[in-house]
């Protein structure tokens, strides 16, 4: 029987062990003092001694999280010469376990891999041992199971982690354990990772953190960091640095050293992708100093290297740096490469690479280059991509830089096609940008427009390669879609009498990131078509001319697809036409309202126009003498995304389709028409666009009317309509263009919502603002409420590029509608109708325009 101050150590331990394990190490090591100081000094007594050596194990893994890894061991050093004074038998060897377990623990987060997996394999047995005879705790166990499992990931060891997690997943439901399911579950995630599923690890991530928010919220930062770590892996390192400096503060709050440092790092990672290069630098910097004290050498050198990275980059822009040198690259290289950290050193050695192609000194990045091993079967695609770009960089003749760029991109698709909802889809693409880059710039070199409008093609508008598979219904996605949705008509209500939202909208935030993780992994979003060809682009244009406009640095070009012949146009300054596209655009916006006053009309339709006419004479004139007056199909690039084609002087009146790439538009093109039922939809506060839907029902006779339309009706109506009219206020969301929006009686209906329906409606037109414009991912892929429709499956989409009036929206809908009624094609019926007054009516025909 315990006395009573060995009981009430035993109590404080258990105390500090669950608390530790819900991430506040600093807390449990304050509980673990306590219940040192509360056990007898000097006692024969086997229980007391036995509860000291829990203590110590606890209190090692407690130290080492917040203070260092040698702090830790001496903890265990002392536990393990108390054994020698315990009996041998179960109980001993439960407890000598319990000294393997966490010493094995301490060393794994320190990335002492193979020294952890040797312990871990001692104390396995050991517990077996004792369980077999009655003693122990079965969770005890398990948690040892797990980690060996964990190190089994960091090794490499897929099929020995996902047995000891699926194991560990199987004891821990049998015993009622749920937390301990919640991080096989993670780890799973993360095996899910090494194998190229993104989605299911993402999936599993997301199970995992439901079940920490309900049973342990302290756990949730961890789970955090592990869900950044996918979204960078699939390039959306917004998405990722959303979730860690959600996680950040939380970690710093309750004192857990090595998990802050890894989000630090994560943070860092984020920043890379995003661009932001001193804040990359600063936070590996925080991070490898963090892993520093802590002992963790291999951490910190994992650190350097994102550091480097960020140096790297600058010195590759131009800028002269100390910090990153091809030495010092091959030196990190070295440095991880004794600590086994593979991937690590082969990137280090890649970044040498390409500073020794920076200093012209290519005999050494040759030799530099054969160093790095051929990848395996779980090397990181951005790993892939970086080899290839290096052997481009280094090829002795275009054709092998080319070579290198094709197989990278092919590794790419192979990604790519397992990947679920539209924003992992695209966000692929920036792990292949600078690959992409070279090729393009390569192939404009050469001048050829055949291999040019291969190399585009090849590049450009991924998303819209893929024909949508079926949705799977996910009851938790349309709860959480459904309270984001009222919870935005609360707090445009309390805006409107002048009430706060912020505590709303911290709310909206957060349901809004939910929505867009719970969309990651429904399924994966679709098959892919292959990549169209020239012969069967000309076939299908007829009589029309197809533009592909190109950037590389500051060139802009146009490969011209005409009348059965390709050409290349050079058209000056990409800054420029950007620039100018960016005025059009903000003239357009402030020329919109319905009652301005006549000297602003004429000021701002004076400098409207001229912007127009600069943009026509970069853009347009130069085309005259292949493209003639062909209807046009157009494939923008970048800022020109957002150009009201029909504001152009040359291009009044005349049909513009607007497609991602041909081979969106082929596919657009060649899609059969089916359906019959036409929908008209009115929002609210639209009294002249109320009007225009009711008087479409006489163009229209037999369509459903939706004047007070809410989301669940109208998505009902337009899954398998042939055309969608939706008059209503649309708001785009440049920060996540998935969650731009109608405004519709109820709430908003987000483009996240449109993107899955099982028969999307044929044609649709958007009688509203800003709804055909587009948030530019990497690789040039635009993403908003129009292209939600249609890469979703929808043929032509009509919508417009800037904010319009509501009487020149109804004004243009009624033009429109009457020529559409006559028979003319959509492309052609919206040209005339927007030629009327082409700078009020900023509409542009996407997709096929028929």
């Amino acid at each position: 029987m315990l006395t009573e101050g060995v009981e009430a150590a035993a109590a404080l331990r258990e105390r500090a062990r669950k608390t530790a394990a819900q991430g506040r190490p600093a807390e449990a090591v304050r509980l673990l003092r306590q219940a040192l100081r509360t056990l007898p000094v000097s006692t024969g007594d086997h229980e007391a001694i036995a509860v000291r050596v829990r203590v110590l194990c606890t209190l090692a893994y407690a130290e080492a999280e917040i203070a260092s890894v040698a702090d830790g061991l001496v903890h265990l050093g002392t536990a393990a010469d108390l054994l020698h004074a315990v009996p041998k038998g179960p109980a001993r060897a439960e407890l000598e376990g319990l000294v393997h377990s966490q010493h094995a623990l301490v060393l794994l987060r320190a990335l002492r891999i193979t020294e952890a997996l040797s312990l871990f394999d001692k104390a396995v047995p050991l517990f077996e041992q004792a369980r077999a005879a009655g003693v122990g705790d079965p969770a005890v166990l398990i948690r040892t199971i797990l980690n060996r499992g964990r190190s089994y990931i960091d090794n490499g060891q897929i099929t020995e982690a996902e047995q000891d997690m699926r194991r560990s997943q199987d004891l821990a439901e049998q015993h009622g354990l749920e937390v301990l399911q919640a991080k096989a579950l993670g780890n799973l995630g993360d095996i899910a990772q090494l194998q190229g599923d993104i989605p299911g690890a993402l999936d599993f991530h997301e199970h995992a953190e439901r079940i920490f928010r309900r049973l342990a919220p302290d756990l949730v930062p961890r789970t955090q960091i592990d869900q950044a770590r996918a979204l960078l892996a699939a390039g959306l390192p917004q998405e990722a640095a959303d979730h860690l400096d959600e996680a950040l503060p939380e970690l710093r709050k309750n004192r857990a050293s090595q998990d802050l440092a890894e989000a630090e790092l994560a943070r860092a990672a984020a920043a890379l992708l995003l661009g932001d290069l001193p804040l990359a630098r600063t936070m590996a910097g925080a991070a490898r100093a963090r892993f520093a004290r802590r002992g963790s050498g291999a951490w910190a050198e994992v650190a350097a290297l994102t550091r480097m990275r960020a140096d790297a980059l600058i010195a590759l822009a131009g800028t002269p740096s100390r910090s990153a040198s091809p030495s010092k690259a091959t030196a990190l290289a070295d440095r991880l490469a004794s600590k086994g950290l593979s991937d690590e050193a082969s990137m280090a050695r890649m970044l040498a690479v390409r500073l020794a192609c920076r200093r012209g000194s290519l005999k050494i990045a040759r030799a530099l280059v054969a160093t790095v091993p051929s990848p395996g079967p779980h090397t990181p695609i951005d790993h892939r991509m970086l080899l290839r770009l290096c052997r481009a960089e280094l090829a002795t003749t275009p054709q092998r830089a080319l070579a290198e760029a094709n197989a990278g991109m092919t590794e790419l698709s192979q990604v790519r096609d397992r990947m679920g909802g539209l924003d992992l889809l695209c966000g692929t693409a920036v792990h292949g940008r600078e690959l992409g880059e070279l090729a393009v710039g390569l192939v404009l070199s050469s001048g050829d427009p055949h291999e040019i409008f291969n190399w585009v093609e090849r590049t450009r508008a991924q998303v819209y390669r893929y024909e949508p598979l079926p949705v799977i219904d996910d009851p938790t996605l349309a709860s959480r879609v459904t309270e984001l949705r009222s919870l935005a008509r609360t707090m445009q209500q309390a805006r409107l009498e002048g009430r706060p939202v912020a505590a709303q909208e911290s709310r909206f935030d957060a349901l809004r990131r939910e929505v867009a993780r719970l969309g990651w992994h429904t399924s994966p979003w679709g098959r892919p078509r292959p990549v169209t060809t020239l012969p069967d682009v000309i076939t299908a244009l007829a009589d029309r001319a197809l533009v592909t406009f190109v950037v590389h640095d500051d060139s802009l070009a146009a490969v011209v697809v005409s009348a059965g012949s390709v050409s290349l146009v050079r058209l000056g300054s990409a800054l420029t036409a950007a620039e100018t596209a960016r005025q059009l655009h903000a003239d357009l916006d402030v020329l919109a309202p319905d009652h301005l006053p006549p000297m602003l009309v004429d000021a701002v339709t004076t400098s409207a126009s001229r912007r127009a006419a600069l943009l026509d004479a970069q853009l347009i004139s130069p085309l005259h003498q292949v493209i003639g007056t062909r209807d046009l199909v157009v494939v923008p690039t970048g800022e020109l995304y957002a150009v009201p084609w029909g504001a152009l002087p040359s291009l009044h009146g005349r049909p513009v389709v607007v497609a991602p790439s041909a081979t969106a538009w082929l596919a657009a093109s060649e899609a059969v028409p089916s359906a019959t039922r036409v929908v008209l939809v009115g929002g609210p506060d639209l009294p002249e666009s109320l009007g225009e839907v009711r008087r479409l029902r006489t163009t229209y006779p037999s369509a459903v009317l939706l004047e007070e339309a809410t989301t669940e009706t109208v998505l009902h109506e337009l899954d398998g309509a042939r055309l969608a009219h939706i008059a209503a206020h649309g708001v785009h969301a440049a920060d996540n263009a998935l969650f731009s929006r109608l405004e519709l009686f109820d709430g908003p209906l987000f483009a996240h919502e449109t993107a899955r329906l099982g028969r999307p409606p044929e044609q649709v037109v958007l009688a509203a603002c800003e709804l055909a414009l587009a948030h530019i991912r990497p690789g040039d892929e635009a993403l908003g409420f129009a292209g939600a429709l249609l890469a979703s499956g929808s043929h032509t989409v009509v919508a417009a590029v800037n904010k319009v009036g509501d009487r020149a929206a109804a004004l243009t809908m009624d033009d429109f509608h009457k020529l559409l009624s006559e028979g003319k094609p959509i492309a052609r019926a919206l040209a005339e109708a927007t030629a009327v007054d082409p700078l009020h009516r900023p509409f542009v025909c996407f997709g096929s325009g028929h």
